[in-house]
């Protein structure tokens, strides 16, 4: 579904990704993972065309979309949920909703939002800006959703957010890539988490990927060495 080969990327004269090579097959959820600094970010940001590519090459369902503008991949089915959820906070819950509608134009209501995280149902008409992390993530994620994207790119979804949330935010997941068969790239810092919901991961350290492979046979060595501080 998703294909990076020999990804370059930089800020100004400052490059930061070295040659990345990673592949998000469809209905398969890759975690992506490495100490604070070393690319995660500008990947994701880079593939969502946010961050413009200094080489390699970026391949969406079959489509080479290196060169094309972010606005132009989301439309095509790529969705983004980036750190720190940037959900519009002066807007209602509905209304931050209703702004994948007219963005994507692929669904017509927000329901399956809501079927997805019941808990914002009665949350509709509250301001984003004053709810919890772990509500702000979930109506992050509903709104991606209702782009009806293909891939869905998840940046760190559990960073400051209670324990009995970071677990429906698991469950929610697991659905959206086992019952809405979309394929799933998740930043995350969690190991456990990963562990859990992850078909194959990936490691970066300075700005390219060191190790990758089945999350079943991810090594505890292999997570110290790159991991551990």
């Amino acid at each position: 579904m998703l294909t990076v080969e020999r990804l370059d990327a930089a800020y100004g004269d400052s490059q930061v990704l070295w040659s990345v090579d990673l592949t998000v097959p469809a209905k398969s959820v890759v975690c992506l993972m490495g100490r604070n600094g070393v690319g995660k970010t500008t990947l994701l940001k880079t593939i969502m065309g946010l961050i413009p590519a200094r080489g390699g090459r970026v391949t969406f369902a079959g489509a080479d979309v290196t060169r094309w503008s972010s606005d132009r991949r989301a439309r095509a089915g790529i969705g983004y949920v980036p750190q720190g959820r940037e959900i519009f906070p002066h807007l209602t819950v509905e209304e931050n909703l209703r702004m994948a509608l007219l963005g994507c134009g692929r669904a017509d209501a927000i329901d399956d939002a809501l079927e997805l995280f019941p808990a914002l149902k009665p949350l509709l008409r509250r301001k984003g800006g004053v709810l919890s992390g772990g509500e702000q993530q979930q109506l992050a994620i509903g709104r991606a959703l209702l782009t009806r994207p293909k891939v869905l790119m998840l940046d760190e979804p559990t960073e400051g957010i209670q324990p009995s949330i970071v677990l429906e935010i698991e469950d929610a997941i697991r659905r959206i890539a086992g019952e809405l068969g979309l394929a799933v790239l998740l930043v995350e810092q969690y190991l456990d988490f990963a562990e859990r919901l992850a078909d194959a991961y990936a490691i970066m350290a300075k700005g390219a990927v060191v190790a990758a492979g089945v999350t079943s046979e991810l090594r505890l060595e292999t997570v110290k060495h790159h991991l551990s501080l």
